[in-house]
């Protein structure tokens, strides 16, 4: 099997900050070889080293001496030799003579051998730096070749290294990264999946946090994987600090870090998710508009026939020792200030969407069925914000509570409380009497609480929201959510149906964070504690009678599964285009300890089997504003035909 298949796409690399002795080759590398055999036991499949990490960074005028460069010579074929026996791929750095010309290189070494060498291409000299002094760039050098050691090797800026993994990568080198045309922007178009980078950065205020957000953006623009390592504490010295940087990125974020300022050598290994990485260049088009794959040379080589992730077989699934992060709630922020800005432009979103409607339109009311749940209650309070904005009185939003038989007086009171602390126009049209007129019309038993119980409801209270439209000469605004839409959880032509749906591409783990944000940011105690008691109340369409003691008997989770787990199999199976099997995979990391093998397969299940079957109604769903990169607008993000089949998705799941 293919190991990268096998550990569902993740791979396994470290970034090393080793005890560095500027001018002392022989001890460095006895430094180099000790991390690279322990991050070879821990599963890493490629280690990366800083910047010159065999001769030191801060050798100076020593670098003209033939000595030290003879030396660093020696010293790299011993460590290809002391770490032949492993299984790791070692990227370090060191100074070459070629030709004359002395260059700042990175050399591959696997199983002994030196697999290919990359010259530095950008030669800082300027402020602190004087690399000019003493080497040479090495960016017109293209498919050239030097002599160690008797053998010929691969030489040149324009080397991508080919693994038996499938992996791909480049190296460019300190310098390289800060330029504007860095040299990993056309090795990823060419192909390379991960950038590697030796680098020697001094420490100087705000340089830090500076470089951080450079590879963020790397990774991010270049669609890659990016492992950074920077020269460490040995290497301070007269004017300058290093404190020892090793930073691995991902899309745009940093997945494992060292600290600063440690005095101890380390290393930081994360498994980037080359899944991940593969498909967004094949999802975002444009990445490969200017492939440059032509002017490179693909270095082939070797590795062994496991990918780095150790594993323990549970019912015929696999838990593995994974170092990645998985969120279990994907489109909730877990740091709490960038939850909060998330919340204030998600909701500046949906408000400037609606209100382009309202002025595109000339409409100046709205009709919202209230009922004291949180999406009607989210669609409502963005409502109130659009009209504020466009300076249109609260009255013209006509807030409608239907309660039915099966309204709880819970929900019931929390929707007349937030509309009448809101200031618009509350409205009370009971369905019981209509809903019963109707089941008498179609021969229904009112005693079968089925699917036309259900829907009759969920129908009569639409009717009466678009009729209402009509007379006040508004539209009715939708209040279904992302979640809904993905499972088909609504009714076709019920609450499915609306002019404008505000909800649209909300999640529904992310809307009571958003309607607690208003609850945060309210002046209004009842308006506060109303919110705060509807996102305590449990999730239910209340169609069927309640319990006795008014209890909501019907709660949606216990029919369809937990949101939690929905929204994470929608958010992996439309974000990154995983596999069942992969979500599974991922679903089962990211909760454990709270649901079983089991549990998340059923539920898991039920999520592609709806997922597919309910396209029809996503087919016709009105428009709404894109919020998130998970969207499921047949006009853009999602265009599926509604009678595609699931065999696949539903086969691969059963074998889960």
């Amino acid at each position: 099997m293919n190991p990268l298949k096998a550990s569902y796409g993740f791979y396994r690399i470290a970034a090393a900050i080793p005890e560095v002795t500027p001018a002392n080759p022989i001890k460095n590398i006895e430094h180099i070889a000790v991390l690279a055999k322990s991050g070879n036991v821990k599963g890493c499949k490629i280690m990366v080293f800083p910047e010159l990490s065999i001769s030191g960074y801060t050798c100076g005028d020593l670098f003209n001496q033939n000595l030290l460069i003879t030396s660093c010579e020696e010293a790299l074929l011993t460590l290809a030799d002391v770490t032949s026996n492993l299984s790791i791929t070692i990227i370090v750095g060191f100074p070459l003579l070629n030709n004359n010309n002395l260059y700042n290189c990175a050399a591959v070494l696997f199983k002994g051998e030196i697999i290919g060498i990359v010259p530095k291409s950008h030669i800082p000299n300027y402020s602190e730096f004087y690399e000019k002094r003493w080497f040479k760039s090495g960016i017109d050098i293209k498919s050239s070749s030097v002599i160690i050691n008797g053998k010929s090797i691969p030489f040149g800026t324009n080397l991508i290294f080919r693994n038996n993994d499938g992996i791909k990568f480049g190296v460019e080198i300190c310098e390289d990264l800060w330029i504007p045309n860095s040299p990993s922007r056309e090795l990823t178009t060419a192909g390379a999946e991960i950038i590697f980078n030796l680098s020697a950065t001094d420490e100087i205020l705000g340089k830090h946090r500076y470089l951080k957000t450079l590879i963020e953006m790397q990774s991010a623009s270049c669609r890659c994987c990016y492992a950074y390592s920077s020269a460490g504490a040995n290497e301070s010295s007269t004017d300058l600090v290093f404190s020892g940087n090793a930073i691995l990125a991902q899309d745009g974020k940093i997945l494992a870090e060292t600290d600063r300022f440690s005095r101890e050598e380390r290393f930081v290994l994360t498994d980037f998710d080359i899944e991940h990485v593969r498909h967004d260049r094949v999802l975002y088009n444009s990445f490969n508009d200017n492939n440059s794959s032509s002017d490179f040379q693909i270095i082939e080589y070797g590795t062994n026939d496991t990918c780095g992730l150790s594993s323990r077989q549970i019912n015929n699934n696999y838990i593995r020792d994974i170092q990645f992060p998985i969120d279990p709630l994907p489109f909730v922020p877990q740091d709490k200030e960038h939850l909060k800005e998330n919340c204030e432009e998600i909701i500046s979103i949906q408000s400037w969407g609606l209100e382009q409607r309202l002025l595109s339109t000339g409409c100046k009311a709205l009709v919202i069925g209230i009922s004291g749940g949180l999406d009607s209650t989210l669609a409502l309070l963005i409502a109130c914000h659009a009209f504020d904005r466009l300076g249109l009185p609260r009255e013209g939003i006509y807030g409608i509570t239907m309660p039915g038989e099966a309204t709880s007086t819970r929900t019931f009171n929390n929707a007349w409380a937030l509309m009448e602390e809101l200031g618009i126009s509350s409205i009370e049209i009971p369905i019981g009497l209509s809903v019963m007129r109707h089941f008498e019309d179609i021969g229904h038993d009112p005693a079968v609480h089925d699917a036309t119980y259900e829907n009759s409801q969920a129908r009569e209270r639409t009717q009466i929201l678009m009729d209402m439209a009509n007379k006040t000469g508004g539209m009715v605004l939708g209040t279904g959510d992302l979640s809904e839409l993905a499972l088909g959880w609504c009714t076709y032509n019920g609450d499915h149906m609306s002019m404008y749906a505000v909800n649209a591409s909300i999640p529904k783990t992310l809307i009571r964070h958003l309607v607690n944000w208003f609850a945060e940011t309210t002046d209004s105690q009842r308006e506060r504690e109303t919110l705060l008691d509807i996102i305590d109340t449990p999730i239910s369409p209340e169609l069927v009678p309640p319990a006795e003691g008014d209890k909501i008997e019907q709660k949606t989770e216990d029919l369809v599964g937990p949101y939690e787990l929905h929204d994470f199999f929608l958010y992996h199976t439309l974000r990154h285009g995983s596999r069942p099997s992969k979500v599974f995979f991922l679903a089962c990391n990211a909760f454990a300890g709270k649901y079983n093998l089991e549990t998340i397969k059923k539920w898991m299940k039920n999520f592609y089997r709806r997922f597919f079957n309910q396209q029809f109604k996503r087919s016709c769903m009105p428009d709404g504003p894109k919020v998130g990169s998970v969207c499921l607008s047949p006009r853009g993000d999602w265009r599926m035909p509604s009678d595609i089949s699931s065999a696949l998705w539903m086969e691969e799941v059963e074998k889960l």
